[in-house]
């Protein structure tokens, strides 16, 4: 991915599926990010309470997130591709309702259509991702322009990632 250069301190970030909060949200926080998670876990965002406590926490499914407020950034890192299709085609609306202008998106995918079913720590993982055509069709559907995209880049440990800005505000 590219590497931009942009005074980040203060903006705030909402980061869908954000797991423990490590190591993302506390890399976010870490930068003067004022990062809001969401996790449908609530062990989840109880280990987020607990690690990064000046931040916000909520226990709720991103697939029917509205939470009345726009960020200057969203991040769906390692939770996106865990959405089926039908279910990641309709999460562009929640990005869409949540992004301000100029807002930045950053998630991952698979580097073509499919699903598979990984291993993690014995458990079985649903992985799904649509086209990389689709992918951009939904991005300008809700209102973004891409700025990189990346297939299998190794500098992101070989994930499939998608850099996008709001044009206006979606």
């Amino acid at each position: 991915m590219t590497s931009l250069s942009i005074d980040w301190r203060q903006e705030k970030v909402l980061d869908l599926g954000c797991g423990s909060g490590q190591p993302v949200a506390r890399h976010m926080a870490e930068r003067g990010l004022l990062v809001t998670g969401v996790d449908s876990s609530p062990t989840m965002i109880s280990l987020c309470r607990s690690r990064l406590p000046d931040h916000a926490w909520i226990v709720a499914d991103m697939r029917e997130l509205s939470l009345g407020r726009r960020f200057d950034g969203i991040l769906a890192w390692d939770s996106f591709f865990h959405l089926d299709h039908d279910d990641q085609r309709r999460v562009f609306a929640v990005f869409a309702a949540h992004a301000s202008a100029g807002a930045w998106l950053m998630f991952n995918a698979g580097p073509r259509h499919g699903e598979a079913i990984g291993n993690y720590r014995g458990d079985p993982l649903y992985h799904a991702s649509l086209s990389p055509g689709e992918y951009e069709t939904l991005i300008k559907r809700c209102g973004f322009e891409v700025i990189e995209h990346a297939a299998d880049d190794q500098r992101a440990g070989g994930r499939t990632a998608w850099l996008c800005r709001s044009r206006d505000g979606a």
